[in-house]
Order: C-alpha cells, then sequence, then structure tokens
C-alpha cells in the first residue's frame, strides 16, 4: 500500500543519517532498525529489537546522559503508539538534544500490516505538542527532512518532534547485531566509557 503524500522511507532515514556526525541514534523495533542498518552499522547505533514502545525513553535517557551530544530516535508509528507516556516524560524533562522522528507508514508492519491509529483518527503530532514538545510538526518533502537533519548537531533545539509519512512497502530487511551486550558495549566504548 502507498500513500499519497508519502515518501521512501529508505530515502527518508539516509537523509536523517547523511550528516549525523557524533549522534547518537536509536532505533525502535522493525522496520526503522532494518532502515537504520541499511544505511550502515554504526558504533553509536542502539537497535531495540524487540522493545516495542521503548525508543524514546531509551533516547530520553540517553539524552540525559549526554547532553552535549545530539540524540536522533527513529521509529514507527506503532512503537510510538505503544509508548506514549515517553512522549509526556520528555515533555516533562525537556532535553535540548533529543529528536524524535516518526516514520508514519499508517500500519502495524510488523504483525501483518492492519491500520494503526494514524490512519483514522489520531495525529501524533498533536500528542507531542500536548506532551509539552513545542518543537513538534510534520515533514512531508525531503527538502523539509535535510533542513530538519542539518539542525540534529544543535543541541538547544530540543526536544523536537517530527512525523513523516512514508510508504508502506516491505524492504529488504538489513540486519544489524542483535546481541545486546555487544550493542551497549559498543556504545559505551564509542563514548569512552568502561564496558558493564
Amino acid at each position: 500500500m502507498t500513500k499519497t503524500n508519502s515518501l521512501d522511507r529508505r530515502q527518508v532515514v539516509a537523509r536523517l543519517l547523511a550528516k549525523r556526525g557524533a549522534a547518537l541514534v536509536v532505533s525502535g523495533l522493525g522496520a526503522s532498525t532494518y532502515d537504520i542498518a541499511a544505511e550502515g552499522d554504526h558504533e553509536r547505533n542502539f537497535y531495540l529489537w524487540g522493545a516495542m514502545g521503548g525508543a524514546v525513553m531509551i533516547g530520553l535517557g540517553l539524552a540525559l546522559a549526554q547532553p552535549a551530544l545530539p540524540v536522533l530516535v527513529i521509529t514507527g508509528d506503532g512503537e510510538m503508539l505503544m509508548g506514549l507516556g515517553s512522549l509526556a516524560t520528555t515533555g516533562l524533562q525537556r532535553p535540548g538534544n533529543l529528536s524524535i522522528v516518526v516514520l508514519d507508514n499508517e500500519v502495524y508492519g510488523e504483525t501483518g500490516g492492519q491500520a494503526s491509529h494514524t490512519a483514522a483518527t489520531t495525529d501524533l503530532t498533536a500528542v507531542a505538542r500536548a506532551c509539552g514538545l513545542t518543537e513538534a510538526r510534520a515533514l512531508t518533502t525531503l527538502a523539509e527532512i535535510e533542513g530538519f537533519a542539518a539542525e540534529l548537531a544543535d543541541v538547544t533545539l530540543g526536544p523536537r518532534f517530527v512525523s513523516i509519512k512514508i510508504d508502506a512497502a516491505n524492504r529488504d530487511r538489513v540486519l544489524a547485531s542483535r546481541d545486546g551486550q555487544f550493542i551497549v558495549t559498543r556504545i559505551r566504548t564509542s563514548l569512552g566509557l568502561a564496558p558493564i
């Protein structure tokens, strides 16, 4: 299913990560993880393979622990719907270095493509604003996405929330490591921290 005014998910993620610099990138489960891995595995990627609803909370924790570094969460609409409370907590904590991107294909891709709430009545950008994320908006063009990505290094603009309507096409699954200990150790090492 391809919706009117939807963008190619892999092009969107490629634009978001093109100039990531030192950013820590957290992926939601499923397709967003595959899309990030398709752009190349990176020592500062934190993949969530099965923690549905947890991506923003992991990103928030990283943002609070590493305030000098940009933190980018890239997740899907289904995963975001599962963790709406994380937006309220983010709005309360207000880390300037946190950016949240929801790739909204309006379906639950991991469970069979059933329509998600965003295909009908739920506006995630409005929800984010209601939770105190005043820098919340929908992006509809690759040029807007490139502009947003160019500002990721500025750790004073957040917390920011964007929703991007993407296609619901199934892409090849690009798999990075699923070993949680490896992922945590690698990201800690990239930050100059001892392994746990």
